[in-house]
């Protein structure tokens, strides 16, 4: 029996330097970066930025791949069942906490399946209309909206994208139901909106500013805390005369659980690294955001980010009944 457990100390002593040697020596061949949503949209965007920095320090090439569906959550189960060596990393939005709650059936469990690396960015929304919705202001759309609740629409790029959530606190703001039309990725709603299909939008500005800046749009208020740089005339909602009304849609990058400490402070570091790059930072700010602090860029700051949301969306999305299984 002795012999017995001997054998298993001196295998796990094994395994635990095999693991130290690979971790020290990543990463040895391409990385593969999962976006859960379509190609082109937010998240791609935001995602294929970061991916060509952080190569550069990582010296090797980091894929970008696809994987949308569910909200978020067919990229996001993928990633969970990984191998937990560094080479299967997850960029994920807000949806990453919300979908604990949306949906019934997760084959995953949100807070536990993955190991952290850090925060990327916090995308404000901003809300939009059809160029000829009636609506001037902000004040203006939401008497409107409440005149005629029964056939506004309110595209979405479906359920658990970052267009549904703003969407839901929208109406939990106005406390008014409207149409909701759920569409395929952002692409679509946004394509049915500048072609007069639907009413409204509450999208992210890396999707929403070149649009409202060429006049496209019809374009209400941005919902950070002060106004954009990149739009300077349009109002917070705040300004506007939607009191409180502010969210940001973070995002994260997650490894499969398991994975060593080693590995995901490498990729910290680079994260870190990526987010100060020069080509990063000016595109951010084209798209009217900014990228996370290195403070925030750490797994600590994204797992506390995380539990919050997670605890802050719980009730609105309770109110607004809007299930998946």
């Amino acid at each position: 029996m002795k012999r017995f457990f001997t054998s298993l100390a001196a295998g796990a002593a094994l395994l635990g330097l095999a693991a130290q040697a690979g971790a020290q020596g990543y990463p040895e061949r391409p990385i593969t970066v999962v976006v859960p949503f379509s190609a082109g949209g937010p998240t791609d965007t935001v995602t294929r930025l970061i991916a060509e920095a952080m190569s550069k320090d990582l010296g090797q090439q980091i894929v970008v791949e696809n994987v949308g569906g569910a909200g978020g959550t067919l990229g996001a189960g993928r990633v969970a069942d990984a191998e937990p060596d560094g080479y299967t990393l997850l960029l994920h939005h807000i949806g990453m906490a919300t979908s604990a709650t949306l949906y019934r059936k997760l084959a995953y469990d949100t807070l536990n399946a993955f190991e952290y690396v850090g925060l990327v960015t916090e995308v404000p929304m901003t809300i939009l209309a059809r160029k000829d919705f009636e609506p001037t202001d902000m004040k203006g759309l939401i008497d409107y909206v409440k005149a005629n609740k029964d056939k506004v629409t309110v595209a979405n790029a479906g359920i658990g994208a970052a267009s549904h959530l703003c969407g839901m606190l929208f109406m939990s703001a106005l406390e008014t139901p409207l149409v909701t039309v759920p569409y395929k990725g952002t692409g679509p709603a946004m394509t049915d909106l500048l072609g007069g299909q639907v009413d409204i939008m509450c999208d992210q500005t890396t999707n929403t500013t070149k649009q409202i800046q060429a006049g496209t749009v019809k374009a209400y208020a941005v919902t950070s805390p002060a106004r954009l740089d990149v739009l300077p005339d349009l109002p917070t909602a705040e300004e506007a005369g939607l009191a409180g009304f502010q969210v940001g849609i973070w995002h994260g990058v997650y490894a499969p659980k398991g994975t060593p400490s080693e590995i995901t402070e490498r990729l910290s570091k680079s994260l870190q690294l990526a987010l100060k790059d020069e080509n990063v930072m000016a595109r951010f700010a084209e798209l009217g955001t900014e990228p996370s602090s290195q403070e925030d860029a750490t797994p600590a700051a994204l797992k506390a980010k995380l539990e919050n949301e997670i605890d802050r969306w719980k009730p609105v999305i309770d109110a607004a009944g809007q299930y998946a299984d």
